[in-house]
C-alpha cells in the first residue's frame, strides 16, 4: 500500500507520472458514484488515503480499516491487545491520531475494551465512515487529484 501512497501523492504533484495500468476508468467513475463504491473498489481506499494524506486528515480512514482487521480477530488475546492499541493510537484523548468521536462513544469504548469483543469499536467506526462519506469525499471528488485521475486514465488505457 505504501507504494501506491507514494506514486499517489507524486502524481497529485506532478502531472508527468504515469498511472499504472490496472487502475481502470470504470473503477474511477465509480469512486464519484458513491462513498461505498468508493470504499468497496480495489484501488478506492487506497487512493483516498493518499488524498487524506495529502490534507493530513488521514487518521480517519486508517482507524477505519484497523477496525476492519480487528473485527476479524479471533484470538481473545491478540483481540484484547489490538484493542488496547487501537484505543492508544485513535480514541484517548490527545492521541498521536485522535478520531472524532463524541464522549459517549468514547466513555462506552472504554468500557468495552476491558473485555473488548469484536465489536467494541463499531460505534466509533460508523461515526468515522459517517464522517468520511460526509465531509472529505465530497472534497475528494473536486479535488485536482480525482480530476486528473479521470482526465488521465483514458489515455492510458486506451479506454
Amino acid at each position: 500500500m505504501s507504494s501506491w501512497n507514494c506514486w499517489i501523492c507524486k502524481m497529485g504533484r506532478d502531472e508527468s507520472k504515469r498511472l499504472p495500468s490496472n487502475i481502470t476508468l470504470e473503477e474511477v467513475l465509480q469512486w464519484g458514484q458513491s462513498f461505498e463504491k468508493l470504499m468497496a473498489t480495489k484501488y478506492g481506499p487506497v487512493v483516498y488515503t493518499a488524498y487524506l494524506k495529502m490534507e493530513h486528515s488521514d487518521e480517519n480512514i486508517k482507524f477505519w480499516m484497523a477496525c476492519e482487521t480487528y473485527k476479524k480477530t479471533a484470538s481473545r488475546w491478540s483481540r484484547i491487545s489490538r484493542a488496547r492499541k487501537l484505543y492508544k493510537i485513535y480514541i484517548q484523548p490527545q492521541s498521536p491520531r485522535e478520531i472524532n468521536i463524541d464522549s459517549s462513544t468514547r466513555e462506552t469504548i472504554i468500557r468495552n475494551i476491558q473485555e473488548p469483543t469484536q465489536t467494541c469499536f463499531e460505534e466509533a467506526q460508523r461515526i468515522v465512515y459517517m464522517h468520511m462519506e460526509r465531509d472529505s469525499y465530497p472534497r475528494f471528488l473536486k479535488s485536482e487529484m480525482y480530476q486528473r485521475l479521470l482526465k488521465t486514465i483514458p489515455s492510458n488505457n486506451n479506454s
